[in-house]
C-alpha cells in the first residue's frame, strides 16, 4: 500500500508553465495587431510582479533568520558572506570587461544620429538614481517592521541578520521562536504557490504592454546591440560561469540551468528576477545546499552578484557615445562604469533600475551623454530580461559554489536533483527535509 502512496501525488504544475507560454505568445500577438489594446493591459503584468514583490520581504526574513540563528558559531555567516561578497566583486569585474570588449569591438551606435525629441526622453531617468552614500544609508530601515511595509529587501536582510543572531543568543530559550518562524516559513510559501497560478495572466499583460508600446519597428534600428548584448550574456553564462561551476564544483551548467528552467520563464514573462527569488532560496535548498549559506548568499546576490546589469551598463554606455558621435575614452569607459557598478547595488530585481543607474551614472561623469538615455527607452525592456536571466544564472552558480567553497552542501542530494531523481516539490515550494543535515554528512564527501 506504501508504494502507491507517491503515485497519488502528481505535479500539475507543469500545466501551468504551458499556459505561460501560451499567453506569452497571444500577448506577443495582441500587441502587434491591437497595439492600443496591448497597452491597456499593461496593469495585469504589474498586479502580478506587485504580488510576487509582496512575499519577498517575509521569505527573506524568514529564510536568514532560521538559516543565521541555527548556526552554532556566528563566525560561520561572517565566513559565508565574507567569501561571497568578495566572489561577487570578482565576477562583476569580469563581466565589466566582457561588456567593454564586446561594445568596443561592435560599437552598435555609430552611424546612428539621434533626435532631439528622442534624447529629451533621457532626462527623466535622472531624478531615479541615487548616490554611493544614500544608497549604504538606505539599508537601515526606520523601524523595526519598516523594512517589510516598504518592501526594501536590503532592510529586510539586515533586520533579519539580527534576529538571526539574537536567535544565537538565546540558545534554547529562543527554540520556540525559531520553531514559530518555521511555521510562518510553511505558510508564506504555500501563499507564494497560490499567487504562481496567476502568472498566465501577469504574462500575458506585461508582453501585450511591451510590444504594444514599441512595436517592430522600433526594435529594427536596435537589433545590433541588442543582439549583441544577449549573445554577451550567453557566453558570460555558459562559457564562464560554466567554467567557473565545472571547475570548482564538478557541477554540469546545462544540468543546473535545467532545473531552475521554470523560473527562467517565469523571469522572461515578467522581466525581473525578484519574481524568482523566493522560488530560487527553496530550490537551493532542496538541491542539497545549507540554510545559512543559502539566506545569505541569494540574497546578498541579488545586490550584489550584478554580472547582467554590469555587462548592460558598459554596452549601453559605449552604444550612446557612438549614437552621439561623443566617444568615450578607455580611461572615461573605466571610470564610469566603475561608478555605475557601485551606484546599482540593490537594484538588481527592479525592473527598468538599469536605466536609473545609466542615466544617473552619465548624469554625474558625462552629462551631455544622458539625452542618449531616450532612445535606448524602447529596447530597454526587452535587454531587462536579459539582464535578469544573466543575474538570477550568476546568482544560482555563486551559491553552489559558496556551498562547495564553505563545505555547506550535500553532494549526493545535488547530484540526485540535477539528474531528476530528487523531483523539487512544485506544490508547497518547500523542502521538508533539512538540508543543514544533509549538508553535514555532505562535509564528509568533499
Amino acid at each position: 500500500m506504501s508504494t502507491q502512496e507517491p503515485a497519488a501525488k502528481r505535479d500539475r504544475t507543469h500545466y501551468l508553465y504551458i499556459a505561460v507560454i501560451a499567453a506569452v505568445g497571444l500577448g506577443i500577438a495582441v500587441g502587434i495587431l491591437f497595439p492600443e489594446v496591448g497597452k491597456e493591459l499593461k496593469p495585469l503584468g504589474t498586479g502580478f510582479v506587485n504580488l510576487i514583490k509582496m512575499m519577498i520581504s517575509p521569505i527573506i526574513f524568514c529564510t536568514i533568520a532560521l538559516g543565521v540563528g541555527s548556526v552554532a558559531k556566528a563566525a560561520k555567516v561572517g565566513r559565508v558572506g565574507g567569501l561571497a561578497i568578495g566572489y561577487f566583486l570578482v565576477m562583476s569585474t569580469v563581466a565589466l570587461i566582457i561588456g567593454l570588449v564586446v561594445g568596443n569591438i561592435l560599437q552598435p551606435g555609430t552611424g546612428l544620429h539621434l533626435t532631439p525629441e528622442i534624447a529629451e526622453k533621457g532626462q527623466d531617468q535622472i531624478a531615479k538614481s541615487e548616490g554611493t552614500v544614500e544608497f549604504l544609508l538606505g539599508i537601515i530601515p526606520k523601524t523595526l517592521v519598516s523594512a517589510f511595509t516598504e518592501g526594501e529587501v536590503l532592510q529586510t536582510l539586515l533586520v533579519a541578520l539580527l534576529a538571526g543572531f539574537a536567535l544565537q543568543k538565546l540558545g534554547t530559550k529562543g527554540e520556540p521562536i525559531r520553531r514559530g518562524i518555521e511555521h510562518i516559513q510553511r505558510l508564506v510559501f504555500r501563499i507564494l504557490a497560490m499567487i504562481m497560478w496567476a502568472a498566465p495572466v501577469g504574462a500575458f499583460g506585461a508582453i501585450a504592454a511591451v510590444v504594444g508600446e514599441t512595436g517592430w519597428k522600433a526594435l529594427q534600428s536596435l537589433a545590433v546591440i541588442m543582439l549583441g548584448f544577449y549573445i554577451t550574456c550567453g557566453l558570460f553564462v555558459f562559457v564562464v560561469l560554466g567554467l567557473i561551476i565545472g571547475v570548482f564544483a564538478r557541477v554540469n551548467i546545462f544540468k543546473l540551468l535545467k532545473y531552475l528552467g521554470r523560473e527562467f520563464l517565469l523571469i522572461l514573462s515578467t522581466s525581473s528576477s525578484e519574481s524568482a527569488l523566493p522560488r530560487l532560496i527553496a530550490k537551493m535548498e532542496h538541491a542539497g545546499v545549507s540554510k545559512p549559506v543559502v539566506g545569505i548568499t541569494v540574497p546578498t546576490g541579488y545586490s550584489f552578484n550584478l554580472d547582467g546589469t554590469a555587462i548592460y551598463l558598459t554596452m549601453a554606455s559605449i552604444f550612446i557615445a557612438d549614437a552621439l558621435d561623443k566617444p568615450l575614452t578607455i580611461g572615461e569607459q573605466i571610470s564610469l562604469l566603475v561608478f555605475m557598478i557601485i551606484a546599482s547595488k540593490g537594484a538588481a530585481g527592479v525592473t527598468g533600475a538599469g536605466l536609473a543607474t545609466l542615466a544617473g551614472g552619465l548624469s554625474s561623469h558625462r552629462p551631455e551623454l544622458v539625452d542618449g538615455v531616450g532612445f535606448i527607452v524602447g529596447i530597454d525592456r526587452f535587454m531587462s530580461e536579459a539582464r535578469a536571466l544573466t543575474n538570477f544564472a550568476g546568482n544560482a552558480v555563486a551559491t553552489v559554489l559558496i556551498g562547495t567553497w564553505t563545505n555547506e552542501i550535500d553532494r549526493e542530494q545535488l547530484d540526485r536533483t540535477l539528474n531528476g531523481q530528487s523531483p523539487f516539490d512544485e506544490a508547497t515550494l518547500l523542502d521538508e527535509n533539512s538540508s543543514d543535515a544533509s549538508a553535514e554528512s555532505g562535509k564528509k564527501k568533499m
